[in-house]
Parts: C-alpha cells; structure tokens; sequence
C-alpha cells in the first residue's frame, strides 16, 4: 500500500454541507480548503495506542460484574486496502449505546434506562491477515432531536487507526434491513448507494455460535474506489 492518498477516493464519502443534517450547515468550510501537502513526519509520525490493547479489550460484555442487558453479538471482519489486501497491526476503537439505545454520557438524557454493566466502548487489534473480532451487545436506536421525531438506527462507530497519525478514519457500521435508513439524515448523506451500503453490516450465520451468539461481518476498506465512507456525525 502507497503512502499516497488517492483523491478518488473522496467520491465515496459524505460532502461536508448535508443540510438535512442540520450541524453539517454551522460547522461546514464557508471558504475553499486549503491543501497543505504531508510531509515525512505526518506520514511515518507515531502511532498511538496499538501497544496498550489488551487481551479482553474486544470483548465489551466482560468488563463489569455482570453481563450487559440486551442481544450478544459477534462483530467481526477485515481492514483492507484499497487492492483487497488486509492490513496487519492496525487499531480498531468501538463505542456505541446500550441495547436500549443510551449512551453512557452526560449529554444523552434522553429517558432510556442507562446499563451499569455495559460501558459500550472497547478496543482490538488486526492480526497478519487485517482480521479483527468484537463481541458486544447490538444498540437500540434512539432519539437526537434533527427534526421531528428524529431516530438514529442502531448503529456501532468505528475509529480505525493505521501507521501514523494522520492515517485515521471514523465510521459507522449499521445493520442490515433497518427501517430508519430511508429517514437519516446522516446515512443519507452519502449521497451513491452502493457507497452507503458499505456502512452495513452483513449477516453470518456460518460464523454465529449457536445458543450464544448472533454474527455480523463488516469489512472496512481504507481508501480507493471501494472505500468505507467516512462518518460525517
């Protein structure tokens, strides 16, 4: 893989002014860009937190004393570039709400009980093969105050950290057969259809565990034609 970001790539995401999603229309650039061009320090600068993962920190169902209310699942699939290769050593970060679709934080007081056995954060690593693996439990939706009787569907944000601090990107993985999607702004905000569905997840039965576990795969591609989009919350 290149160190070179290919521009192409941008056709895949969300433009910066979605006004349906109404933030977007105060925090988007009013002025052309300005592109500063990367140097070696930005491009091999150092990477931060791959060496503090540990062995549970994929596993959001075991960090308290109890088990977390909700629907266990299994989420799991490949970082790859933009040829289909995966990439090795590379920093995944989740954090989501809780299964009744509240998100341990004092701005969110929407009346949705919080769960004390569920902080819905966790942390894994790629293997050789770009592989990553988390077990947690499936979000609710919930509301957010966009418009009226706005509802996010249920959703898990992604922060995928590669060999330098600019290699980083968000974003969101949703579930298949949503009926919110047609009503969100903020997936609708990727405008090409086949780029939005890369933000869903697809089921796996071969990989769920019988009597214990549900499954979905969600492979992110870093860059290039087939590329993720990048989450624009």
């Amino acid at each position: 893989m290149t160190l070179i970001y290919p521009r192409d790539s941008n056709a895949a995401h969300a433009p910066r002014l979605s006004p349906a999603y109404k933030s977007t229309v105060l925090r988007s650039p009013t002025r052309p860009l300005v592109m500063i061009p990367h140097t070696l320090s930005e491009l091999t600068g150092p990477v931060y937190g791959h060496e503090t993962v540990r062995e549970n920190d994929n596993d959001l169902t075991i960090q308290h004393k109890g088990e977390p209310l909700g629907e266990r699942i299994i989420v799991h699939g490949h970082v790859r570039d933009e040829d289909g290769r995966g990439v090795p050593n590379t920093l995944l970060e989740v954090w989501q709400a809780n299964a009744c679709g509240r998100y341990i934080h004092v701005v969110d007081q929407h009346p949705a009980p919080l769960d004390p056995n569920f902080t819905g954060a966790g942390r894994a690593q790629t293997d050789a093969q770009g592989y990553y693996r988390f077990i947690t439990i499936k979000p609710g939706a919930y509301p957010w105050g966009n418009h009226p009787n706005a509802w996010r569907p249920a959703h898990i944000h992604f922060s995928v950290f590669g060999h330098s601090f600019i290699s980083r990107i968000v974003t969101q993985m949703y579930f298949p057969g949503d009926p919110l999607f047609a009503y969100d702004p903020i997936f609708n905000s990727v405008t090409d259809e086949k780029a939005r569905m890369r933000m869903v997840s697809s089921f796996d039965l071969e990989n769920t565990k019988p009597d214990w576990a549900l499954c979905y795969r969600f492979d992110i591609v870093l860059r290039g034609r087939n590329a993720t989009p990048l989450d624009n919350d």
